[in-house]
């Protein structure tokens, strides 16, 4: 059975809030190569078939929101 995973971000010209809060709290804490952080989702899903059009399908209409956020599709076994 195949294993897919999805990882979906915010589109870049979006301000990610949370990615400015963990950058912010990672430079207090010392950790100074730190120059930004973009906080998403990672959705694993156990298919019967990896079809793309249908993961593309999937992710259109529920796992991503396509107006605010972008996605990439693996498929790993």
């Amino acid at each position: 059975m195949p294993l897919v995973r999805v990882v979906v971000t915010l589109k870049p010209s979006l301000l990610d809030s949370a990615g400015r809060t963990v950058s912010d709290s990672l430079v207090k804490l010392g950790f100074d190569e730190v120059e930004g952080v973009r906080i998403g989702k990672v959705i694993e899903l156990h298919v019967t078939q990896a079809d793309p059009s249908r993961l593309q399908a999937m992710c259109d209409k529920l796992l991503a929101n396509p107006v605010i956020e972008d996605y990439q599709i693996e498929v790993v076994d």
